[in-house]
């Protein structure tokens, strides 16, 4: 645990590095608001997304994003002169974005740049520009994306230098896009069901909230966003909204303590804003509620900077957060659902496919980090499952943690083995059972148990 905390106070310490410096170079060419808030939004996402891992992430983001921004722009005017129109193409684009994952990285990064701008429209609302030129005015989302990306990258590439920082891991598939289930009647790929579920949740969203929240609608809509975005299964999107709403509700509170002492235009808001999206960056990692807290903390404040009454909108807002987590669930359960058990397994046959690979001996010079992230992708999907077992534990017998638990045991002594290379007859025997019972879900814990004996006294030998 101590080891996490430090590796995400540095990530931390590097993601308000960059937002400072965007924070900085936007501010010498437009002090509004909107600019403003559109720097740190795009930095941190860009942060968070990775998409400068390389020189063609960067040139691709180079490209791409100041186009989707400019877009964006167009999607905000519409929103604000034309709501029902902008709801309409911001729902196309953010379930195009999702669709488009099924053709593999280079469109799955794309999906991913179409995604930033039009997500930090639900935060940065359009506000038109006091001080610029209309041209200029039009071209400020576009600088603001390449200066948050030049930002990114000379901060990450600094911190991987000075080994501040990990190097990037290598893109990966998107585990939910291969978790497409193949149990049942649906053929049809996971990018589109999440797409299609993406796609009512935000729709639904942007009816309800313009009918009960006119003035305010965003945090609606933005929630639904959250609760189905890295959608693992249904049961994955039910913990994420419990946790955010608990977050939010506490955020609330603090936001309300906040800024009735601290005013709305001060720049003592702006440095509580900053601090509390560092918070949120270090702590995610123990926890969703975090973030969401921390996030909910740091938008509050931020309305107060752009002008807004804080205390007379935030249990509003709190209103709307709850029913977006409401919407963004119901249509993750019941239109086109995935099972997060299905998900599971397929992760896991992943990482025991990965695992047989590595102890192959006609495999050319196996990595043991090929083993450990795809474990590290299947205990990604444990909060939920641990959550589970802990309301459950007394009247179910399977629980689906265990599998993950001892899973990651297996850790360790795996890689110490693919490193040696000699694969006792036992072991392989283990092996080969557990990838063949994944269907069998009584079989799975025991199966999975004898792999992990096979594997320390392997280790051992």
């Amino acid at each position: 645990m101590n080891r996490k905390v430090v590796e995400s106070l540095r990530e931390a310490i590097a993601t308000m590095l960059a937002i400072l410096l965007t924070f900085a170079c936007v501010l010498t060419i437009d002090a509004e608001s909107g600019p403003l808030v559109l720097a740190v939004v795009l930095t941190l996402s860009l942060w968070r997304s990775q998409l400068d891992r390389n020189w063609r992430g960067r040139l691709e983001a180079a490209v791409v994003l100041p186009v989707v921004g400019f877009v964006s722009l167009g999607v905000g005017m519409l929103l604000h002169r034309l709501p029902a129109a902008g709801a309409i193409v911001f729902v196309l684009g953010i379930a195009a974005s999702i669709w488009l994952r099924r053709f593999g990285p280079a469109a799955q990064r794309a999906g991913s740049l179409i995604a930033l701008p039009f997500v930090a429209l639900l935060v940065t609302p359009y506000i038109p520009s006091q001080r610029l030129t209309q041209g200029l005015a039009l071209l400020m989302p576009m600088i603001v994306a390449l200066i948050a990306l030049a930002s990114v990258t000379i901060v990450h590439g600094l911190g991987r230098q000075l080994k501040l920082l990990p190097s990037p891991a290598p893109p990966r598939a998107s585990a939910a896009i291969a978790a497409t289930t193949r149990e049942g009647a649906s053929r049809m790929p996971a990018s589109t069901r999440m797409a299609i579920q993406m796609a009512v949740a935000l729709a639904v969203s942007f009816f309800v909230g313009f009918a009960l929240f006119p003035g305010h609608w965003s945090w609606l809509v933005l929630t639904a966003f959250i609760v189905n975005s890295g959608n693992r299964g249904r049961g994955d999107v039910a913990y994420k909204s419990i946790l955010r709403v608990a977050g939010a509700a506490a955020g609330t509170l603090a936001a309300l303590l906040l800024t009735v002492q601290v005013g709305a235009h001060d720049t003592m808001t702006v440095a509580l804003m900053l601090l509390a999206v560092f918070l949120g960056v270090w702590l995610r990692p123990l926890g969703y509620a975090w973030w969401a807290l921390f996030v909910t903390l740091a938008l509050a404040l931020l309305q107060g900077f752009i002008g807004s009454q804080v205390q007379l909108i935030l249990w509003p807002r709190l209103q709307e957060i709850v029913i977006g987590a409401v919407i963004g669930v119901a249509a993750a359960w019941f239109v086109l659902p995935i099972s997060s058990i299905a998900v599971l397994r397929r992760r896991i046959a992943d990482a025991l496919a990965v695992l047989s690979t590595a102890l192959d001996p006609a495999t050319p010079s196996p990595i043991t980090e090929d083993f450990i992230a795809a474990v590290a992708s299947v205990e990604q999907l444990a909060p939920a499952f641990r959550a589970w077992r802990l309301l459950s534990r007394r009247f179910i017998t399977i629980q689906p943690a265990d599998w993950i638990d001892t899973l990651s045991d297996c850790t360790a002594p795996a890689s110490t083995r693919i490193t040696q290379r000699a694969i006792p007859p036992t072991l392989r025997s283990e092996l080969g059972k557990a990838r063949r019972v994944l269907r069998e879900p009584a079989a799975i814990l025991p199966a999975l148990q004898a792999l992990k004996r096979a594997v320390h006294l392997a280790s051992r030998g």
